[in-house]
């Protein structure tokens, strides 16, 4: 597959900051690639310099071989793109909007009349053609904006945070969207932060304090933690989680759902040390044993291996 979106030490400065630090990598035609990271890692303003929303200080890009600095206006036409608040005006009817996506990207005639009644199937607005954009629901308000995202159907496709706040029926069903678009050979370019939609992903690319610290396939992130993880049982997770953070041998300890999930240096060190510990500190250890390591738990510990996630 040729590779549709290539970057190579793209690096973009306000000021004195360095928010993007640079990154290099390439997306194939058809893949749908995750853009993962902790909130002020970098993603959308990678994205923005792809979408030819912001210059880059230095490096290079090819979006559909079109330079991200000198030739902006022809990679537009090739592009869709959705941010995280949807690109929708609100004091605009649905028919409104997409008219006015319509003539932004050039569709006219028979070819606008086709991608209409496409986008109002697709977003279940058939019969709301009429209806205030800012009266929709939070679902049919993002599907709305991926249908007028992809009016002219482009080749490449750029989701920012596309699901944030949307319920999980309505996430499942999007994308089963993007699934069909990539299986129809669009790129999906999509940035997340919901690890189950991680797992969704061709390939991922792992970003924190603006640089790129790890890029692979789903399956082979799992691979990419090397410490021992155990997951505890106990009556008092957060107080467990307080005492286990300051024992030596520990290496991360967190909460995750209703266990404790504990990173350690050592596994047969830490069987017998981490239940002394908590009887001692009055804490029951009803059950603790070594776990495959999911997906959430490689994120974190990547992260935390590179100095942790900014902060403010």
């Amino acid at each position: 597959m040729s590779n549709v979106v290539q970057v190579h030490d793209l690096t973009r400065n306000f000021g004195t900051f360095t928010a993007v630090d640079g990154v290099t990598f390439d997306v194939s035609q058809s893949e749908i690639f995750g853009f993962l990271g902790p909130n002020g890692a970098g993603k959308t303003t990678t994205i923005k310099m792809l979408t030819g929303l912001l210059r880059p200080s230095s490096g290079s890009a090819l979006v559909s071989g079109f330079d991200v600095s000198t030739q902006i206006r022809q990679i537009k036409q090739r592009i869709g793109y959705m941010s995280q608040l949807f690109s929708l005006y609100a004091d605009l009817t649905v028919d409104e909007n997409i008219q006015l996506f319509a003539g932004l990207y050039g569709v006219t005639g028979a070819r606008l009349n086709e991608r209409r009644a496409w986008v109002l199937a697709m977003a279940g607005l058939a019969d709301h053609r009429h209806r205030m954009t800012a009266e929709l629901p939070l679902g049919f308000k993002q599907r709305l904006a991926l249908g007028c995202a992809v009016l002219h159907e482009p080749p490449i496709l750029f989701l920012d945070e596309p699901t944030s706040g949307v319920d999980p029926v309505a996430r499942r069903s999007f994308w089963d969207l993007i699934y069909q678009f990539a299986a129809a050979g669009t790129t999906v370019f999509v940035s997340t932060h919901y690890m189950e939609e991680a797992e969704y992903c061709t390939r991922l690319a792992l970003m924190n304090r603006g640089r790129l610290i790890a890029l692979d396939r789903p399956a082979g992130f799992k691979q990419k933690m090397i410490e021992p993880l155990l997951q505890l049982n106990t009556d008092n997770a957060p107080a467990a989680v307080t005492v286990l953070r300051e024992t030596p041998g520990v290496v991360a300890a967190a909460m995750f759902g209703r266990v404790v999930h504990v990173t350690v240096a050592d596994e047969s060190e830490a069987l017998g040390m981490i239940p002394r510990v908590l009887d001692t500190a009055g804490l029951t250890c009803a059950g603790l044993e070594r776990i495959t390591p999911s997906l959430e738990d490689v994120f974190v510990s990547l992260v935390m291996r590179e100095g942790g996630a900014a902060v403010g």
